[in-house]
């Protein structure tokens, strides 16, 4: 089978597709990328990169967006009519939906199948834009709907789609859920999971600037960025109430410091660095470990005696699935994804995420209880292994793409 798939980062949410596909016999699989990624290498997947087509968009405000988009579907175009020239006309393709690269995808390949990959779909109104209790302007209301002019390209001429969660697949039009398929990427549960006998040590930790010397207990925060959709300015907030009731306790913050949903701050200011001009902390007490390798991101949740995960109502991340895969005993914000996956009292604890008070009140009491709360530990393992294994959610996506490359880009019809 010849495979398409796009993405501008490679691999991101397509790396345990790619991977399988990659080593399966008679395959053959060309990734087009915006991001070549040379450290990335993937057995039996040739990597092509794409380049948008001329320059980033300077007209008018409300269309800019829509005009980087098409530059990205035409920079993919042209890739993609070099590799018809060269013989390569894909059975199936698959492309993660939002960036506009994927919009042109069937004119290239018209009698070629086309998989969507949904995540988000935006709305003036949804409870994304309502979180945040500011008013905005009919322009920048107008400017939040505009966002989704690609992906209903892609909804249109797609054969079908996937979306992550059923919380992001609610957020799509009626009109075009029939087409979605609830799937997520899947957890790799064998290398995401508890340490061999109970917490990590701490001591086994070897990180970049974090002195644990004298820590008896490690609250965990991952995050891409450091930023309000990810909660991080309420979790900042908490850390002093948190740090005085639990002495031996110190704090691991993992991600960059850097916006990738929130609003930009002006004068090149970050939220990390705003946070830190209004809280104090002890500063040998809190460590900034920057991004980590997953080996050693995975010894931080391993080694963790609560994790705290606050978000929007927003895409949910990977790295909250991820920690619940490795038992920790989490405190996550009660907000609808979350919802989805944690209840409260069984597989973790919820907490309010607009009060860092409850917040600190929420993770010192999972400090104070670690033997009592164990099984929600288990109940945060086991729920990942039921509902959000690889080896369950992996064998879904094949057989979507092995089904519609079987039946050609006709009308998608619901198993």
């Amino acid at each position: 089978m010849r495979i398409l798939i796009t993405h501008n980062n490679f691999p991101a949410q397509f790396r345990h597709i790619a991977e399988h596909l990659g080593r399966t016999p008679g395959n053959q699989i060309v990734f087009a990328t915006k991001t070549a990624r040379e450290e990335w290498v993937i057995e039996g997947v040739n990597k092509a990169v794409f380049t948008p087509v001329g320059k980033e968009a300077h007209g008018y405000p409300l269309a800019r967006g829509f005009e980087d988009a098409v530059r990205h579907g035409a920079g993919l175009l042209q890739l993609c009519m070099a590799l018809r020239k060269q013989g390569f006309v894909p059975d199936v393709m698959l492309g993660h939906s939002g960036w506009g690269q994927s919009m042109f995808l069937r004119d290239a390949f018209p009698d070629t199948p086309f998989i969507g990959y949904f995540e988000w779909y935006y709305g003036a109104d949804s409870p994304e834009t309502t979180f945040d209790p500011k008013p905005r302007t009919e322009a920048e209301k107008a400017a939040i709907r505009l966002r989704n002019t690609a992906i209903l390209h892609d909804l249109v001429a797609c054969r079908a789609g996937v979306a992550p969660t059923g919380w992001q697949r609610s957020q799509f039009p009626v009109e075009f859920q029939p087409k979605l398929i609830q799937a997520h990427d899947g957890i790799n549960t064998v290398y995401f999971s508890p340490a061999d006998e109970g917490l990590l040590p701490i001591k086994q930790l070897d990180l970049p600037g974090a002195d644990l010397t004298g820590a008896t207990e490690l609250v965990t925060y991952c995050s891409r960025g450091l930023e309000p959709y990810r909660g991080f300015p309420q979790f900042y907030e908490a850390l002093p109430a948190i740090l005085d009731a639990r002495p031996g306790c110190h704090v691991l913050i993992v991600g960059e410091d850097r916006v990738c949903y929130s609003p930009k701050l002006p004068d090149g200011q970050t939220y990390k660095s705003v946070m830190q001009d209004r809280v104090t902390v002890d500063p040998s007490r809190v460590h900034f470990t920057g991004p980590l390798p997953y080996g050693k991101y995975k010894q931080v949740l391993q080694a963790s005696s609560a994790h705290v995960y606050l978000t929007w109502p927003f895409v949910l991340s990977w790295s909250f699935l991820e920690a619940m895969s490795c038992g920790c005993l989490l405190v996550g914000s009660d907000t609808e994804p979350v919802r989805e996956v944690l209840r409260h009292e069984e597989n973790g604890l919820l907490t309010d995420f607009r009060s860092s008070e409850r917040i600190a009140a929420s993770v010192v009491r999972a400090l104070e209880h670690q033997q009592e709360l164990i099984p929600l530990r288990r109940g945060a393992r086991q729920t990942i292994l039921d509902k959000y294994c690889l080896s369950k959610c992996l064998p879904i996506h094949l057989s979507l793409l092995a089904r519609a490359a079987k039946d050609g880009p006709g009308r998608f019809k619901t198993p």
